[in-house]
């Protein structure tokens, strides 16, 4: 573990020979330690790595120091670098997450530079404290006196976490005030602008708004295609192609640009309402729009566009709350390979339509009609392979994960909790179910052959893991 660890230090320019030559000497010292030494896992973070801050070496050393200066094997490091902990607690990092959900039998205390380095809320400290007092476990900091092992201990923790916590939060009051008066300048202060624009320095040498004559151009002929009757989701397809735009443009992203009211030249802000990701024009104190840029389309030409894509959407059925497909990632196009979605259509007479399609088949393939019918076929398969397996739950022992079982078959779980409980565990074990479609002469819904596919791990995967941080999000 360590040799693999040890690879990013000689890469990593915060490392100097000095630097490396102490650590040689650290993990030399290291091997003299009994078998039965304490494990320590050092945390590194950093929530931006500048010149003005404690490199990571540093720290690193610095607490492998204080292993040595204790008798601590250090057995890990978790580094999480430009990453804010006011932001994002210790088992959601990169590095460190996965070490307090997976692989705490492989560490005994958790080793950190100061303790604004591993929390910036009291509430993460309280759920870390809470964590390592079941899993037995130690939180041990180079430049403040923690030691959960007493009551005085745990205390003065919790009171460093509320100062840490403060300090947090005039950061970010810090912040917030900087973008409330950045909304109320002509001049671009910071964020990124929308697409169509780049940051730039006017006459004066301030950063202000350009506009990008590539992004311009393609925005101009989205506008004409749609006004001509054009699909967003084919407009998308074709920039990709053309090396427009990345390969991961949407035709939900597409339309986003295209409804944003930036491309005024106005300033905007988020619109939370609606459940859907759009902006809103943002007004001044006199209530009128605040130009920061150069318009890309007149106020004339974008509300046009928004007319005739409002005219288009409202020939589309409402989004069902929590999603229109079911088994979401198991249901699979049996010729292209992709995941098979709802698709709903209403015609002219107010019949709604419902068909399986898939993604890269031309049209979506032959329409699946009646999905609920696919969903029944698929549960009932299941049933026969794996209702009768015993719903098994991994625990934490001495060190060790062990599974017990519930005391319920999956066949009673998912009597409970219906389909989406059923389709979560498929997800999670790997399970997918491959459709093909078949064109019947003179029938216009094709045959329908369902086949399937259940990994060789996928009762191991089946097994549920707690999430032991679930009270702390």
């Amino acid at each position: 573990m360590t040799e693999n660890l040890r690879v990013r230090t000689w890469t990593d320019p915060s490392w100097t020979a000095t630097d490396i030559a102490l650590l040689d000497e650290l993990e030399r010292d290291e091997k003299f330690l009994p078998v039965d030494a304490p494990r320590a896992l050092l945390s590194v973070r950093l929530s931006e790595v500048t010149a003005n801050t404690t490199s990571p070496a540093r720290q690193e050393l610095d607490l492998r120091l204080l292993a040595r200066e204790r008798g601590y094997r250090v057995v890990g490091v978790a580094r999480d670098l430009n990453v804010s902990a006011a932001t994002v607690p210790p088992w959601r990092r990169p590095q460190l997450g996965p070490w307090l959900r997976d692989r705490a039998p492989e560490f005994d205390l958790l080793l950190f530079w100061q303790l604004d380095r591993l929390v910036r809320r009291a509430a993460d400290l309280t759920t870390m404290i809470d964590w390592c007092l079941r899993f037995g476990k130690n939180l041990v900091s180079r430049h403040d006196p923690i030691d959960l092992a007493t009551e005085a201990g745990r205390t003065l923790a919790a009171v460093l976490g509320s100062i840490a916590e403060i300090e947090a939060a005039n950061t970010g009051m810090r912040r917030a005030s900087l973008w409330n008066y950045a909304k109320t300048q002509t001049a671009w202060l910071v964020g990124k602008p929308a697409y169509g624009y780049t940051v730039a320095e006017d006459a004066d040498g301030r950063s202000a708004l350009a506009i990008d004559e590539k992004a311009r151009r393609a925005l101009h002929w989205c506008r004409a295609r749609v006004l001509q009757g054009a699909s967003v989701r084919r407009l998308a397809k074709v920039l990709v192609r053309a090396g427009v735009c990345g390969p991961g443009l949407t035709a939900s992203t597409l339309l986003r640009r295209l409804r944003n009211p930036a491309l005024m030249g106005y300033r905007v802000e988020e619109d939370k309402k609606g459940g859907v990701r759009r902006s809103k024009l943002l007004l001044g104190r006199e209530g009128h729009p605040i130009r920061i840029a150069e318009a890309i389309f007149t106020e004339e030409q974008f509300q046009e566009l928004q007319t005739t894509l409002d005219q288009r959407s409202k020939a589309q059925p409402a989004r069902r709350p929590g999603g229109a497909t079911a088994f979401l990632g198991v249901l699979v196009c049996a010729d292209c390979g992709t995941h098979m979605t709802a698709q709903r259509t209403r015609s002219n007479t107010g019949r709604c339509y419902e068909y399986l399609r898939c993604r890269a088949c031309r049209g979506g393939g032959q329409g699946a009609p009646d999905p609920h019918s696919v969903y029944a076929r698929l549960m009932t398969d299941v049933l026969s392979i794996l209702g009768d397996e015993p719903v098994r739950i991994r625990e934490y022992a001495r060190n060790r994960w062990v599974e017990t079982s519930t005391g319920k078959t999956f066949r009673q779980s998912w009597a409970e909790g219906g389909m989406e409980a059923m389709a979560s565990d498929l997800v999670r074990a790997g399970i997918t179910c491959k459709v093909t479609r078949s064109k019947i002469p003179k029938v216009r819904a094709p045959r329908i052959r369902m086949e399937l596919v259940i990994p060789d791990d996928a009762r191991q995967r089946l097994v549920v893991v707690r999430d032991e941080f679930a009270a702390g999000l």
